[in-house]
């Protein structure tokens, strides 16, 4: 793949940045740099201006939506999204469910639930995770009991990202108890207003409520929210966490935190000198900047000439060290703040307080994102599977 920038390239940089400039909010900006929690209603304010400009689904093929940029236009993209402190999109639904839809899913299906995504009409879920099957996902208990023209669901999802604003869910449910464990699932659409469905909060380290448990008690859902054939929703599943683990890779968030790292280590003071020139700290620094560069090479590398479309266990080398690098840098950034840094003060990250309680704006989230980013390392397959998928799909052993 060519990685230099054309002159269409750096075109195209500009048109981006420029469209930040005029049409990001600046107060849903100074929430995102500031790391303070973002409300239901700044997503879907957000989602809904890149769907007006036609630029919410770069991955989505032209006739649904999608923009057809190239590799290079779409790693632009997200490098000036990060860099502009832009929210995050819906991503369950554009980035994990659409793909499902679009390679499996029925054309009414697509008719349906595409539009629906890219209008921001729903907000999804995804209902992957069980007590008892995270990583080891195959062993899932939830069941879907086929009754005539319906399933009755029964059973509970664990760590279930933003469910406390979701609208539907895309769950893994098991319909048939033959064959491997893997046989006998299937991918099952899922209305989460159905009678039945109870969401209990989990709070996680960093005091927040991202994350939910979500139970089906005789939820009774139509066949028709059944997405490609019964029992192939292994397949199905494979094929959302391929995109998943690319999409953790985060590449262009931590091309922003990383600046955001020499920015604070350089005011920070050790010795009456910069942190920044402390050796240690300047050698962690060099050798995180130099895993981030080779990771967005491998990156493109994969995604030149449509290869995004067929994503295969490449992605667990992405996710492996995309999280990696991301844990790395929160922590950096933590310890550049010494003591100020450890305070929590859910009131200012809620924006209950105009101020951090330490005095220090800019290093008050410092420690709720890094407890909060020890869960990436374990979320879309657990790093230790993922080795394994790389040692059995890649290297054959």
């Amino acid at each position: 793949m060519d990685l230099e920038y054309k002159e269409e390239d750096l075109r195209f940089r500009a048109e981006v940045q420029a469209f930040f400039r005029e049409n990001l909010p600046k107060e849903l900006s100074d929430k995102v740099r500031a790391r303070r929690h973002l409300k239901r209603e700044d997503a879907v304010r957000w989602h809904k201006i890149l769907a007006k400009k036609g630029w919410i689904a770069p991955g989505w093929p032209r006739q649904y939506g999608g923009t057809g940029w190239s590799a290079m236009q779409r790693h632009i993209w997200a490098e000036e999204y990060a860099l502009a402190y832009a929210p995050p999109t819906l991503s369950f639904g554009l980035n994990l469910l659409a793909p499902v839809l679009l390679g499996f899913a029925s054309e009414e299906q697509k008719q349906h639930y595409l539009p629906r995504i890219y209008d921001a009409e729903d907000w999804w879920c995804q209902g992957y995770s069980e007590p008892g099957a995270g990583s080891d996902l195959a062993s899932l208990k939830t069941r879907a009991v086929r009754q005539g023209d319906h399933y009755i669901v029964d059973g509970q999802k664990t760590w279930t990202t933003l469910g406390q604003h979701a609208d539907m869910i895309f769950c893994l449910v098991r319909t048939s108890a033959e064959g491997p464990r893997q046989q006998g699932i299937s991918f099952l659409l899922i209305d989460m207003k159905t009678p039945g469905i109870t969401v209990r909060p989990i709070i996680t380290l960093d005091e927040a409520h991202e994350v939910n448990e979500v139970f089906f008690d005789n939820v009774k859902v139509p066949v028709a929210n059944l997405i490609g054939e019964e029992n192939k929703g292994w397949t199905y599943a494979k094929y959302l966490l391929g995109h998943e683990r690319t999409g953790i890779a985060a590449i262009g968030n931590s091309k922003r935190e990383l600046k955001v790292l020499k920015r604070r280590a350089a005011k920070a003071r050790v010795d009456g000198k910069p942190l920044l020139q402390e050796p240690q700290f300047a050698a962690r620094v060099a050798d995180v900047e130099i895993e981030l560069m080779a990771l967005e090479m491998t990156a493109l590398g994969l995604v030149a000439d449509g290869a995004s479309s067929k994503i295969g266990p490449e992605a667990s080398l992405l996710k492996i060290e995309g999280t990696q690098i991301s844990q790395e840098i929160s922590q950096l950034q933590l310890e550049s703040a010494g003591p100020t840094g450890l305070a929590f003060d859910p009131a200012y990250l809620d924006g209950r307080a105009e101020h951090a309680v330490n005095g220090d704006d800019d290093a008050a989230p410092l420690a709720a994102h890094y407890f909060n980013l020890r869960k990436i390392t374990i979320f879309g397959g657990s790093n230790e599977v993922q080795r394994n998928v790389i040692s059995k799909m890649i290297l054959g052993l």
